[in-house]
């Protein structure tokens, strides 16, 4: 069963999610709020598989309560999803750079809501190859900010290759026919790497690139 924690200003928004999450087989809502701080406090009473909070709320931002959720060791196990209106923004890299595991727009299709879901419950990022070249195109042309990111000595010659390939959209699969591995390899290197960062998935991995300088330029 996967337990889903909904946070959100907009009472309507979480009644229509929780009609279309209650209604599936293996889903459980377990709680609602509608700021980002009663949603921080839901979190740490239920301790759900999934967060799906609003980036923007009164009292406490998404951005804020997924901060506050991620540096908490009791909620490690938690996976927050942003949900947006606005599709790939500053909003959203900071929300990734708090600790979110990726990005939803409020007009997903039911289908791929439900999708989301089991991806994100089985720990993967989601961050698809698409959403990360957009990510890219918005924020890889600035100065990398080297003094939150952590150091790229603790990381492998190829582990810095993959997490480059990585940052720049690039699938498991992709990776490994770039590198000439195989795809197992490719993210056993990804695995690794996070794991010397600290990432808590590969949405992280992708940040540390931007941040660290490791990504330098659009397309390099």
């Amino acid at each position: 069963m996967i337990r889903v924690a909904l946070v959100d200003d907009q009472a309507l928004m979480r009644a229509g999610f929780r009609a279309l999450l209650d209604a599936e087989d293996g889903i459980e809502v377990v709680g609602e709020a509608a700021d980002g701080e009663r949603g921080v406090e839901l979190v740490r009473a239920q301790v759900p598989d999934i967060a799906l909070i609003d980036v923007q709320m009164p009292v406490m931002t998404g951005i804020e309560a997924t901060r506050r959720i991620a540096a908490d060791p009791r909620l490690a196990g938690v996976r927050v999803v942003i949900l947006t209106n606005y599709g790939v923004d500053e909003y959203v890299f900071e929300a990734l750079r708090a600790g979110a595991s990726g990005f939803l727009l409020k007009d997903t299709e039911p289908a791929d809501l439900l999708q989301a879901i089991e991806v994100v419950a089985r720990g993967e990022a989601l961050l698809s190859p698409a959403v990360t070249r957009t990510l890219i195109g918005e924020f890889v042309s600035r100065p990398p900010d080297r003094s939150t990111a952590p150091g790229l000595e603790c990381l492998t010659r190829r582990e810095r290759e993959v997490t480059a390939l990585a940052a720049r959209g690039l699938s498991n699969e992709e990776i490994a026919e770039h590198m000439v591995i195989s795809p197992l390899t490719a993210k056993t290197h990804i695995s690794r790497a996070m794991t010397k960062l600290g990432a808590r998935d590969r949405a992280q991995l992708v940040v540390f690139a931007y941040e660290s300088g490791l990504v330098t330029a659009r397309g390099a």
